[in-house]
């Protein structure tokens, strides 16, 4: 792995929880607030050094976007979903749902993530329906 790539020290503990099944990202104890993608400041207070924690993976789907023109990476695999979920916990993320059809997901639909090697071969969280 080049320097330039992942996972970095902010990250790493993400990337971790992540090879183990585990949905991790940071809180601040000294404010409360729920911060992915995880950095190593608080993004409302300031404070260094969140607490990091673990997600119970389920959530709501904010938004779904339909790709028909895949990108290289994902070459042969479209049509696929892209969702915005909304964690149980408090935070928002992007990523894509399978074991459905991509036309199938709609705004609401309850989802759990799930664990499988994404384009570069390392776990990646992805979603199902829950």
């Amino acid at each position: 792995m080049s320097d330039d790539t992942l996972p970095d020290p902010d990250s790493e503990p993400y990337w971790d929880g992540a090879a183990a099944g585990e949905l991790r990202y940071r809180h601040c104890a000294s404010c409360e607030t729920v911060i992915f993608y995880p950095r190593s400041l608080c993004t409302h207070c300031g404070a260094p050094n969140p607490d990091w924690a673990v997600s119970k993976g389920q959530g709501t789907v904010y938004a779904v976007s339909v790709v028909h023109r895949a990108p290289p990476a994902f070459k042969g695999q479209s049509p696929y979903a892209v969702l915005l979920v909304d964690l149980d916990e408090g935070f928002r993320m992007m990523s894509r749902i399978i074991d459905v059809e991509p036309d199938s997901v709609s705004i609401g639909d309850r989802v759990r993530v799930i664990f499988q090697d994404g384009p570069d071969g390392r776990p990646t969280p992805y979603f199902t329906p829950a």
